[in-house]
């Protein structure tokens, strides 16, 4: 653990206090007061809401990534980008991100200690230094923060919106038109596996765009999120009677003899650097599944005009 203290110089709630002292995000600052980690006058205090009173001492700790027993890391991952603070990589479709007592397999972050990075610590065991989350079907660009500096400000990038990710999604249907749909999203009550649009789930907002059509009904989109929902681009897309090919958890129906995962990709990523301030941009590749579909029943011209970062872009207004 690392600790540190300060004194507050204003009266507030214990999370607003501490989030303006960290320069974290809300969240970060609710995990530290719930786990214990956070005292105001040598005293523990576990409820966001404590009010503080102006000269109070407030005292917190960072919980350093726990280490768990050596896994077999037989593979290797994509490095996109790679400096002293951030990691940019090109994940791949069944690699799952974060260690869980239900995973056995290698995670992300095996493969990334076994490469010898040092991750940032500021959410504990939970986070590991990535900043952002990504399904265990899904591929494409992540990053992933070395420091607790790097963290704090690529969070603050997620919730002020200047980081963000261009997704390439493959359909069952073609959509009608370009759609900005903005629906809560909740744990689905009849199957623990899905999410729904629930009436008091989280705000979710998701924007589609078209991109091209294949002659047999399918069509490649992209989509760009506003939040960051737990399978937010599938479940937005089933209200809207669309599902993406390989999805069979929400509703595509095919062998998975054809069609083997999810076909969405995190194509664009962009982001302002933590440290120097340098505005950034990253394109991962296709893996060859998705990217031989898309060669098979899509013009190819067309193709790399659409896929172009000005074009996807501007599809959004950017």
């Amino acid at each position: 653990m690392s600790s540190e203290q300060f004194r507050s110089n204003f009266s507030d709630r214990l999370d607003k206090i501490l989030t303006a002292h960290l320069d974290v995000s809300r969240n970060q600052v609710e995990k530290l007061i719930k786990e214990g980690l956070v005292q105001v006058d040598g005293k523990t205090v576990t409820k966001p809401s404590f009010k503080v009173s102006e000269g109070d001492e407030v005292a917190y700790e960072f919980r350093e990534a726990t280490k768990r027993e050596p896994v077999d890391v037989d593979f290797d991952v994509e490095v996109l980008y790679e400096d002293a603070h951030l990691m940019v990589i090109n994940k791949p479709s069944g690699l799952v991100v974060h260690p869980a007592p239900s995973v056995k397999e290698a995670t992300l972050v095996d493969w990334l200690v076994q490469r010898g990075v040092s991750l940032s610590t500021i959410s504990g065991e939970e986070r590991h230094g990535i900043v952002h989350r990504i399904d265990k079907e899904t591929t494409g660009a992540l990053v992933i923060a070395k420091s607790n500096e790097a963290h704090e400000k690529l969070s603050l990038q997620l919730q002020d919106k200047s980081m963000g990710r261009y997704y390439l999604a493959l359909i069952d249907h073609p959509l009608k038109e370009n759609v900005v749909v903005d629906k809560p999203i909740g744990r689905n009550l009849k199957n623990r596996l899905k999410m729904d649009v629930v009436l008091h789930g989280k705000e979710a907002k998701t924007a589609f765009v078209k991109l091209l059509e294949t002659e047999y009904g399918t069509e490649l989109i992209t989509a760009k999120l506003f939040t960051g929902r737990t399978h937010q681009i599938r479940v937005h897309l089933n209200t809207l009677g669309r599902h993406i090919l390989g999805d069979d958890l929400y509703g595509f129906k095919s062998k998975r003899d054809k069609i083997p995962r999810v076909y969405l990709h995190a194509y664009l990523l962009y982001l302002t650097h933590p440290i120097t301030g340098e505005e950034m941009e990253f394109i991962a590749p296709l893996f060859d599944d998705m990217r031989t579909y898309m060669e098979k029943y899509l013009d190819i011209g067309a193709l790399k005009k659409k896929l172009e970062p000005s074009h996807l872009k501007a599809g959004f207004g950017a």
